[in-house]
């Protein structure tokens, strides 16, 4: 009710419509360690990390996971083992990942909240939350079918909650190497290549090599890491940056830069 009325003061209708639901997923956020918790799953945040932040990325990205893959009806082995693959698990915590995972994909609903615990904790650190949506691309892809509409939604839902534009919900899916639908990507790949790198096709080299190295610097596993991103994660950021270099390869023969 509080940011509906702010919401319509400060900018109208569409506003009370924005602040009503950020007001509820307020409401409806994941609580902290040692909060009532009625779904049940913030009581496994202590098996994880002493790190707030890793700890913070490990449920975000295990919840997510979960129930992205269970929002198409069903939770298919090619998701598990993509999951497996994007979030290395480590053999001491391979038995509580499991268990939340198992009890998060029961259903889809309710993962609002805990993207947006994800947005407010790396709020000032979009490479991790781009290293996030990055992963949940890869498994939500994994099956021979592709994203499916539904699980299209949810990546567009969480990309909203974390605060990307439709711009930038389409680079990260090129740089996590998502095929996404016809319609939504681009035709040339050679447009992808350069959205890959954030820049447009007339930008000049000195634009592009400088655009390049900030990627490079801003993607880095180790800086990701001093972010709060946990290592098990790492696999998932070193693939990103093939594809940016190999962006940057296919551009540099178009625009002739050395």
């Amino acid at each position: 009710m509080i940011g509906g009325f702010l919401g319509l003061w400060v900018a109208g209708p569409w506003g009370a419509v924005a602040g009503v639901l950020i007001g509820h997923m307020h409401d409806t956020r994941p609580p902290l360690p040692g909060a009532s918790d009625t779904a049940g799953l913030w009581s496994n945040y202590g098996d994880f990390s002493a790190n707030v932040e890793q700890a913070t990325f490990t449920m975000g990205v295990v919840v997510l996971s979960a129930k992205m893959a269970k929002s198409d009806g069903r939770v298919t082995r090619a998701e598990i083992e993509a999951f497996k693959r994007v979030f290395n698990i480590r053999p001491d915590q391979e038995a509580a990942i499991g268990r939340l995972f198992d009890r998060a994909r029961l259903s889809a609903d309710g993962f609002e909240p805990y993207a947006l615990q994800l947005a407010q904790v790396f709020r000032r650190k979009r490479a991790v939350l781009e290293e996030i949506l990055s992963g949940l691309f890869i498994i939500g892809a994994s099956d021979s079918g592709g994203l499916s509409p539904a699980e299209l939604t949810f990546l567009k839902r969480v990309g909203f909650i974390f605060g990307f534009s439709n711009e930038d919900f389409l680079r990260i899916a090129a740089r996590a190497g998502v095929r996404m639908p016809e319609r939504e990507r681009p035709r040339n790949p050679t447009v992808e290549a350069f959205a890959i790198l954030g820049v447009v096709e007339s930008a000049a080299n000195d634009d592009i090599k400088t655009a390049y190295r900030a990627l490079i610097r801003e993607h880095h596993p180790d800086k990701l890491m001093a972010q709060g991103m946990p290592p098990e994660f790492v696999a998932t950021a070193t693939e990103k940056m093939k594809r940016i270099n190999a962006a940057y390869d296919v551009v540099c023969r178009i625009k002739g830069i050395k």
